[in-house]
């Protein structure tokens, strides 16, 4: 059949070396346990001369099967590219730091200089970073420019330990002439917050080398914003900033829009989704028109920008001649305040350079701009309140823990959240979203599922307990919001991580998931946006051939 010849071709180019000095075993969705299962591929690594890059990703690894490749790469003196992501889909966390131990050791020991490391979608948490933490501090990396971290769950401990990791890299490489010189970071959805933003933002301020900051997704308030603005001051080539799905506020999008007046090489700002609200809009506007001479794309989309402060911002990007592209879309303008901002564009002769506007939310109601400035207010009285328990710890009573939260984790979900909300967490999902709205549902559906990890019996228990009582009314909504399906509804589409894939893996199994949505699925398992995740999704497509009906 033709789709079998296209699978097989698929698997050849993904095992060929693609480019010089590149060997490559890619999305072959394959199960590595042993040393044995690795015979081949460490005999390939072995023959392999003047082997720079290995790609391992889209495939699960054991730590025997890890310490056999390790072996093989320890002569490897020229390497410089460790394409390592979505690699341990189905391991115990456990497993996880000595594979990667092992690793590291080997590429130490052949006295490689790294050039990009690239571990993202492996959701191995604090103890996972403590596994490259080795490697990090090492001459290895003391030439790395790529370091990639993307959807890891490293969570606040996890940051700590990673800027402690940099910094000592940079002081070491430093002493010996060559100072670590990071261009491009990335790190989103990893569950940061504020902490953990602010130890990776000292190692930031202290490298000056970065042109590319990606962490969307970090529940980041402002004062973790405003401490990576005042970092990103001291990366002068920094071309690319990406905050998407943080929490910057009024002072937080003040606090950016003071650092983007001292940078010159800012040509994409992703602010989207950042709640920047007005005041923010109209600071980031000034420093737009103040600078940033090649700027090219702008996002400042959902967040509660209105038409005044939009209209400033359309017009700071006047002579702009890199620009590509202006995102307002989602924010409150209505109706004629986009019919404003289109005429202020297409004055500027850049009408085809604006974003849609089709999720406008209409203009404010009095009562929305009253709660805008209460919450920015209680922001104020947060930080009043830090100050004066610095200044008065004795005299101060304990601070009273906030009880468990659905809302809070639906928010902003991590795996720590919800086993905090304990026992009962079935029964506050159920009391906190209509079961009976699909769409709801299927939203609540995605956030719990983010979190899912094979490794972690704790987690996969939490969240099992309610996928059975809302799955029969989410299911038909699933598969348009994770982008397989080209829906008619409004359905804002999410990034698809393996544990999106990995919980629905768990539900197929069950009975209440209704049978004639198994075909649904497997019409569309083999869609480009379920490429990251090779081997969640390989296992999904295993588990769908196991339970599908017989004619």
């Amino acid at each position: 059949m033709a789709t079998d010849a296209v699978a097989q071709l698929a698997d050849s180019l993904a095992k060929t070396q693609v480019t010089e000095g590149e060997l490559s075993y890619k999305g072959q969705g394959r199960k590595f346990d042993n040393a044995q299962s690795v015979e081949e591929m460490v005999k390939e690594i072995q023959e392999f001369k003047g082997l720079q890059a290995l790609r391992l990703e889209g495939n699960t690894y054991g730590v025997e099967a890890a310490q056999a490749i390790a072996k093989a790469l320890e002569t490897k003196s020229e390497f410089k590219y460790c394409y390592w992501s979505d690699m341990f889909t189905g391991r115990l966390r456990s497993e996880i730091p000595p594979a990667l131990n092992s690793l590291g050791a080997a590429l130490m020991t052949a006295g490689a200089r790294l050039t990009v490391l690239d571990l993202s979608d492996n959701a191995f948490g604090p103890d996972g970073v403590k596994g490259i933490e080795k490697l990090l501090k090492s001459t290895a990396c003391h030439t790395l420019q790529e370091l990639r971290l993307n959807n890891c769950g490293m969570g606040i401990g996890g940051g700590k330990i990673l800027a402690a990791a940099l910094t000592e890299c940079y002081k070491q490489s430093s002493a010996q002439g060559t100072p670590l010189g990071l261009k491009v970071f990335i790190a989103g959805r990893n569950r940061l917050e504020n902490d953990g933003a602010t130890a990776l933002a000292q190692a930031f301020q202290l490298m000056g080398s970065l042109e590319e900051v990606h962490v969307p997704q970090n529940g980041i308030n402002h004062p973790g914003v405003t401490a990576l603005a005042t970092a990103m001051q001291h990366n002068p080539q920094l071309r690319v900033l990406n905050l998407n799905d943080n929490t910057f506020t009024k002072k937080g999008a003040i606090a950016m829009a003071q650092a983007l007046k001292h940078l010159r090489s800012v040509q994409v700002i992703n602010f989207g989704d950042c709640l920047v609200r007005s005041e923010g809009a109209i600071a980031i506007a000034e420093a737009v028109t103040e600078g940033l001479p090649i700027l090219k794309e702008l996002n400042l989309s959902f967040g509660e920008i209105t038409g005044e402060a939009a209209l400033l911002v359309a017009q700071s990007v006047e002579g702009k001649a890199t620009l590509e592209k202006l995102d307002l879309n989602g924010n409150c303008l209505g109706e004629e305040g986009c019919d404003a901002l289109r005429e202020v564009m297409d004055g500027l002769n850049m009408g085809d350079l604006l974003g849609s506007l089709s999720d406008d939310e209409g203009e404010p109601e009095d009562d929305d701009e009253d709660d805008e400035e209460e919450e920015d207010d209680y922001e104020e009285d947060d930080d009043v309140e830090e100050e004066d328990s610095s200044v008065n710890q004795v005299s101060s009573p304990p601070s009273v823990p906030r009880p468990p939260d659905a809302a809070s984790f639906l928010c902003f979900p991590s795996p720590d959240k919800l086993l905090k909300l304990g026992t009962k967490r079935a029964l506050l999902f159920e009391q906190q979203v209509d079961v009976a709205d699909a769409g709801k549902t299927a939203e609540a559906f995605l956030k719990i599922s983010s979190v899912y990890n094979e490794e972690d019996e704790d987690v996969k228990s939490a969240k099992n307990s309610w996928f059975s009582s809302a799955l029969y009314y989410c299911s038909p909504r699933v598969s348009p919001s994770l982008c397989l399906i080209q829906s008619e509804d409004k359905v804002k589409p999410v990034r698809v991580v393996p544990g999106h894939l990995q919980a629905l893996e768990y539900v197929v199994r069950q009975d209440y998931f209704p049978q004639d949505h198994i075909a649904v699925l497997e019409a569309f398992i083999h869609i480009q946006a379920l490429e990251s995740c090779s081997s969640a999704r390989n296992i999904l497509k295993s588990t769908l051939e196991q339970v599908r009906p017989e004619n």
